[in-house]
């Protein structure tokens, strides 16, 4: 059963080596990122589950002590995904195979994930990631997140997405004039833990504003379906032209 989620912002800005001399700019949204993965110690998990948008290479599973990098960003660090930096096994254990997923990279969100749980020195449950396509249908994603919530007795989920990119002429996805109304809706249902809105966010309207958060959010409404829990808006700025969003769920 969900017992906690936390929803964040995945630009890999949010790493300062990657931002460099911008780095101070997201100061605010890493401050509510740690607080909200103080929400999710704080429950007590069995299992974290990390979700978050990926690119074909990077969808399916991710275990415990997948890498990831950010050299493609012109920064020469590496992360890991698990509890303290957890290793990748040299090997498999006498009798098992292969980890599926163990010799993949992680995708950049769930990289930036693995930085964040690092940063905050995660080793309250057992971690393993999961990519989602962006075109990935919402009965899908939802269905995924119902799987995911029966994975043990206390999960959490550590969701990682944006939301438009196109807030701003400068923006990635230049200006459009649905994009304010989008996060606006988007910042109330996360904030509310509102299972429903989030259920009903428009896939095509998701697309065209380039919000890669569609998905791992609907990921989430599939999980958190009964778990009758409430929500906190701890961050909400589009200081790039795209949205940003961090909220905790207890």
């Amino acid at each position: 059963m969900l017992v906690a989620a936390a929803v964040c912002p995945c630009p890999p800005l949010l790493v300062p080596d990657v931002a460099a001399g911008a780095a101070p700019e997201l100061d605010a949204a890493r401050a509510a990122c740690t607080d909200a993965l103080g929400v999710l110690a704080a429950a007590r998990p069995d299992r974290l589950v990390v979700v978050g948008p990926a690119e074909q290479s990077g969808r399916g599973p991710h275990p415990e002590g997948a890498r990831g990098t950010f050299h493609g960003f012109g920064v020469d660090l590496d992360v890991r995904l698990g509890r303290n930096g957890a290793l990748v096994p040299e090997s498999p254990a006498a009798g098992s195979g292969p980890v599926e997923g163990a010799d993949r990279p992680l995708p950049p969100s769930l990289a930036v994930a693995a930085w964040l749980l690092g940063r905050t020195d995660w080793s309250d449950a057992p971690v393993e990631g999961l990519g989602v396509g962006e075109p990935l249908a919402a009965e899908r994603c939802i269905q995924s997140g119902r799987e995911i919530a029966t994975r043990a007795e206390r999960v959490a989920l550590l969701v990682m997405g944006d939301a438009s990119a196109c807030r701003t002429l400068k923006a990635p996805g230049y200006l459009d004039d649905r994009a304010a109304g989008f996060d606006a809706a988007v910042a109330r249902a996360l904030g509310a833990a509102d299972v429903a809105a989030l259920h009903a966010l428009d896939a095509e309207l998701a697309y065209e504003l380039k919000a890669s958060g569609r998905a791992p959010w609907q990921v989430l409404a599939g999980a958190a379906e009964g778990a009758g829990l409430a929500g906190a808006l701890l961050y909400e700025d589009a200081p790039y032209g795209v949205g940003y969003v961090v909220a905790a769920w207890s």
